[in-house]
């Protein structure tokens, strides 16, 4: 065990030339360095975080969604049948004429009774747009505060007008009783996101979503073990920037005020461009790629920190132009499907979203009531956008 505790935290890796662990545990008096036990503290504020989370949708979130007439849904739920559960979770969720015929044989059951059955198992595990009115204003509030604390302090950094600074004594960055709040917060939120993934309603995108926190937690302990904060830190406040409005517009999408969610749509496709088009690449990623090596020297860790960066700006562009092509779709259809269908399809991460959806009797598919809605009239798209969809949050931290 001691080998391998000691492979792992290699000076040579984690730390530049002629830096050892022990330089980092003897600070002068009164300073402080990052250290990995630090990370700990994060999971109690987890654990507080999603407590908050619980109350504020029930006390708090709840009411809003009933002001603005989004009452709270009640699931049929369908009939237990062990036969049909099987082939729900282990072969098909939308059974073809074949399955069905066979299913009918089995059972005794008309087609269109099955159909049923399936439709409403599948209702079962949707959240309510009440649900996800509740869980996209908690994440406002959430990423408004974080944005706002976030911004309000490094505006007044030296860091954030001349990134060089972020190196300058490097690794012996001191840190602040504010910058490990601020890390200790985001690592708790992201702690608290995978949480709640084992209480609420289990999603299609569990798996993805999963990976999604654990890498996001990974790489915001990388930075901080590092003590990347300075530079850390900007990247974060760069990717917190746009997420308050996408939940904010997908508030907007579920109250079906359509022009205020496509007027939020827009003014977060433009921060969104200039944060992860403009700032990431020609200020941020400049700074670790460029001016750390002037003035640090690469090493190891730094190898693997901009490649990770590299790779995140590459998901940028494509996201970028995912979000570039439901705009300009959306806008060519006309007023009648508007942004809003658009949005609904890229923020709900399912096949189709659309708000006033109707079933026909005849099928288990979904009719869309909205004649010009692109969402369900392209079938090109769904992967694609079910990707972006479930690793937008992705981008909202520094190290996601």
């Amino acid at each position: 065990m001691a080998a391998i505790y000691a492979w792992f935290w290699n000076e040579r890796f984690w730390l530049p030339n002629n830096v050892t662990w022990a330089d980092m545990a003897d600070p002068a008096p009164g300073v402080e360095y990052p250290k990995a036990r630090h990370l700990l503290s994060a999971l109690p504020v987890a654990l507080g975080i999603f407590a908050v989370r619980i109350l504020f949708e029930r006390f708090i979130a709840g009411p809003c969604a009933a002001l603005v007439h989004i009452q709270a849904e009640t699931v049929r739920r369908a009939q237990p049948n062990a036969v049909l559960e099987k082939v729900f979770t282990s072969i098909t969720k939308s059974p073809d004429s074949r399955h069905l015929d066979g299913l009918s044989k089995q059972l005794d059951w008309e087609v269109r009774k099955i159909q049923r059955w399936f439709r409403q198992r599948r209702n079962q595990d949707k959240p309510s747009i009440h649900t996800k009115f509740c869980e996209s204003m908690w994440r406002f509030i959430f990423y408004l505060f974080i944005f706002s604390w976030g911004i309000q302090y490094l505006w007044q950094t030296p860091w954030m007008w001349d990134t060089r600074i972020c190196w300058y004594n490097y690794p012996f960055t001191i840190l602040t009783p504010w910058m490990f709040q601020y890390y200790t917060i985001e690592l708790a939120f992201y702690w608290s996101l995978m949480f709640s993934q084992f209480i609420d309603i289990k999603r299609k995108d569990f798996l993805i979503m999963f990976v999604h926190h654990l890498a996001t937690i990974i790489l915001i302990s990388f930075s901080y073990i590092t003590n990347m904060v300075n530079a850390g830190s900007l990247i974060m406040l760069a990717h917190d920037s746009s997420d308050f409005l996408l939940e904010l517009a997908k508030l907007a999408n579920y109250a079906k005020y359509q022009r205020v969610c496509d007027f939020l749509f827009v003014v977060f496709g433009m921060c969104f461009f200039v944060t992860r088009l403009i700032i990431f690449p020609f200020w941020l990623i400049y700074t670790v790629m460029f001016e750390s090596v002037e003035i640090v020297g690469p090493y190891p860790t730094w190898w693997a920190f901009i490649g990770l960066l590299l790779v995140l700006q590459v998901l940028h562009i494509f996201w970028s132009y995912l979000i570039a092509r439901i705009a300009i779709k959306a806008l060519t259809r006309g007023k009648q499907s508007g942004l809003m269908p658009a949005l609904s399809y890229l923020v709900d991460r399912r096949s189709c979203l659309c708000l006033s959806p109707s079933l026909s009797s005849e099928s288990s598919a979904p009719v869309c009531s909205q004649p010009a809605c692109w969402t369900c009239a392209t079938v090109s798209l769904p992967s694609s956008l079910s990707l972006f969809s479930a690793n937008l949050l992705l981008i909202s931290t520094a190290s996601s």
